[in-house]
């Protein structure tokens, strides 16, 4: 009879080397994927993440996937990337701002980025989107429109400064932030 053995609880997977990489917050970083990429408008993503007591996760990871300002996924644009939280418990990133993109059937999505949080206490990351204050197809998209009207502002960054948009991530709790399920 084989004896159990406890082994490490691991927030991120066998990975945690990848969050080592704090460029990878930078999608039009000198030397990276998109060097050089000239499309589009340059933004500025940041948050915080909270978890259901309001406390920060400062052990927090968080993923960007996100298209390229004409909405397309398979162009020469590299829409990864990945960003440690800080001691606030704060993600930046800086990217291009997507476009709107096709969905089933004649469906246009809002332009917005997909977001996955790996934190302690989640036995699964959990994914949600980013979507745009005052972008006309918020109304629209086929997405947003599923989530009830009273939750859908945790969803949606605010602008904080020309080309710098805002959202804060809540776990659990009091205006817990929407999940998907991916």
């Amino acid at each position: 009879m084989s004896k159990l053995v406890a082994t490490a609880a691991q927030t991120i997977g066998p990975y945690w080397a990848l969050i080592e990489h704090p460029e990878w917050a930078d999608l039009l970083r000198a030397g990276g994927p998109n060097e050089g990429y000239a499309k589009g408008e340059r933004i500025a993503l940041s948050g915080q993440i909270t978890d259901g007591d309001g406390a920060p996760c400062v052990d927090a990871v968080v993923e960007l996937w996100q298209a390229d300002p004409e909405g397309d996924y398979e162009a020469g644009f590299h829409g990864y990337g990945r960003s440690r939280c800080d001691a606030e418990g704060r993600f930046h990133f800086t990217t291009v701002k997507p476009g709107p993109v096709k969905g089933r059937g004649n469906a246009t999505q809002a332009p917005h980025v997909t977001l996955s949080i790996f934190a302690r206490g989640l036995m699964n990351h959990v994914s949600t989107r980013l979507y745009f204050a005052g972008e006309p197809l918020n109304e629209t998209d086929p997405v947003l429109a599923q989530v009830p009207a009273a939750r859908r502002g945790t969803l949606v960054a605010r602008p904080t400064a020309p080309g710098a948009w805002t959202l804060d991530i809540r776990l659990q709790g009091d205006n817990e932030t929407v999940f998907l399920e991916v």
